[in-house]
C-alpha cells in the first residue's frame, strides 16, 4: 500500500478514525445515565480531533449518539477562545462605576476632619467649587461611613423655591437676636438678594431696637449700593414702625410681606440666618458690637465667594451675580493648599 493511499481521506487513517469514534461512542453509551449520554471534556476533545480526519458524508453515518451540531459548537467555542485570548484586555475591569481615587478619598476625609459640621452635600459641593470635580453626595456618604464618620445630627425642613423670576429686583430683610459673652442682647439685621442668594450686608444694634434703629441699620447696609425695586419682609412688628415705612417710601422701595403664619413663604433669608447660627455663632463668642460685626462680615465674605450652594448647582452667590467674571483657578488633586475662613473656623482647598 502506497503512502498516498494511507494519507487520502478514504485511506487507513480515516478508517482508523472511524473505528476510534465508534469505539468511543460505545464506551459512552455503556455509562450509567438517566436520559442523555454524559459527555466528558476528554470525550469532546477526542471526537473533535477525530472528526477532522473524516469526510463530512461519512461523519453523518457513523455519528450514533453524538450529533454533528456538537462538533460545530465545539469548534465555535475553540474559535471564540482563540480570539478572546488574542484581542481581549489582559486585565478585566470590574463592572459598574469607576471607584473614587485614593487621593479624592483622602481629600473628603481631610475636609470632614477640618470642618466637622460639613454634611455630605456640603462636602460634595465644596469639592466641585474648588476642584471642578463632580462627586455624588452618596459617594461622600459611603466614604465617610466606611472610615467611621457620620453625618452631623439635625437638619431643617426643605425650603420652597419662589420669586426667582424677579432677578436683581428683590431683596429680603430680617432680624435675629444673639447674646454676647457678657449676656448682652444684640440685634442683627441681614439683607440678601433673593435671586443670587448673595448676602448684601449685616448691621448690629445693641439693646432693644426701635423705629429709628431699624432704619439706620438698613441704611447702613445699603449705603453705596443701588437699592432694589422690591423688599421682602415678614410680619414682625419691628417692620410696622411708621419711620420704617417712611424710609422705604423715600428710597422708593416697595415692601412685600410674607404670608402670615407660614415661615416657608420667606425661606431664603430664614435659611441664611440658620446657616449663620449653625456655622458661625454656635461655634464662637463675641465681646461687643464691633467684634460681632467683624465676624459677621468675615462670614459674609466666605458665604458669598467660597461656600458652594446646592440651589446654585454648587456655585457661589458671587458667581451667580457676576457670571462673566473670571473663574478662579481650579485646584488639582496633585497639588493644593488649604485656605482658612472666619478666623480658621472653615478651611477650603484652593490651587497651590
Amino acid at each position: 500500500m502506497t503512502l498516498f493511499t494511507l494519507l487520502k481521506p478514504g485511506g487507513v487513517k480515516a478508517i482508523a478514525s472511524e473505528n476510534l469514534i465508534l469505539r468511543q461512542q460505545l464506551i459512552v453509551t455503556q455509562r450509567a445515565r438517566k436520559r442523555a449520554p454524559n459527555l466528558k471534556t476528554s470525550d469532546r476533545i477526542i471526537f473533535g480531533f477525530l472528526c477532522a480526519l473524516i469526510r463530512p458524508n461519512r461523519l453523518r453515518k457513523i455519528a450514533i449518539i453524538v450529533k454533528p451540531n456538537t462538533f460545530l459548537k465545539l469548534h465555535k467555542a475553540l474559535v471564540d477562545r482563540k480570539y478572546r485570548q488574542l484581542y481581549s484586555n489582559k486585565v478585566s475591569k470590574p463592572p459598574g462605576r469607576k471607584p473614587p481615587s485614593q487621593t479624592l478619598i483622602d481629600l473628603v476625609l481631610e475636609m470632614k476632619q477640618r470642618n466637622p459640621d460639613y454634611g455630605y452635600r456640603r462636602i460634595a459641593m465644596q469639592i466641585f467649587q474648588s476642584f471642578d470635580i463632580r462627586i455624588s453626595c452618596f459617594t461622600v456618604g459611603r466614604i465617610l461611613r466606611k472610615y467611621g464618620h457620620s453625618l452631623p445630627s439635625g437638619g431643617g425642613p426643605s425650603w420652597l423655591t419662589f420669586i426667582d423670576h424677579m432677578k436683581d429686583s428683590l431683596w429680603s430683610v430680617d432680624l435675629f437676636r444673639c447674646e454676647s459673652i457678657h449676656l448682652r442682647s444684640h440685634w442683627v439685621m441681614v439683607v440678601m438678594d433673593q435671586f443670587t442668594r448673595r448676602i448684601i450686608g449685616f448691621a448690629v444694634h445693641v439693646g432693644d431696637p426701635h423705629g429709628v434703629a431699624v432704619c439706620c441699620m438698613f441704611n447702613n447696609i445699603i449705603a453705596g449700593k443701588s437699592p432694589p425695586e422690591y423688599l421682602s419682609s415678614d410680619n414682625d412688628p419691628l417692620f410696622e414702625f411708621h419711620r420704617w415705612q417712611a424710609n422705604l417710601r423715600v428710597i422708593e422701595v416697595k415692601e412685600i410681606k410674607s404670608v402670615p403664619g407660614c415661615p416657608t413663604s420667606h425661606p431664603f433669608i430664614e435659611r441664611v440666618i440658620g446657616s449663620c447660627r449653625r456655622e458661625l455663632l454656635d461655634h464662637t463668642l463675641f465681646w461687643n458690637e464691633r467684634d460681632l460685626l467683624n465676624k459677621l462680615n468675615h462670614f459674609k465674605h466666605y458665604y458669598n465667594e467660597t461656600r458652594g450652594h446646592g440651589s446654585l448647582n454648587g456655585g457661589t452667590p458671587q458667581q451667580e451675580a457676576n457670571p462673566n467674571t473670571t473663574v478662579q483657578n481650579v485646584a488639582s488633586l496633585d497639588g493644593y493648599r488649604w485656605q482658612k475662613h472666619c478666623r480658621g473656623l472653615f478651611q477650603t482647598p484652593i490651587a497651590a
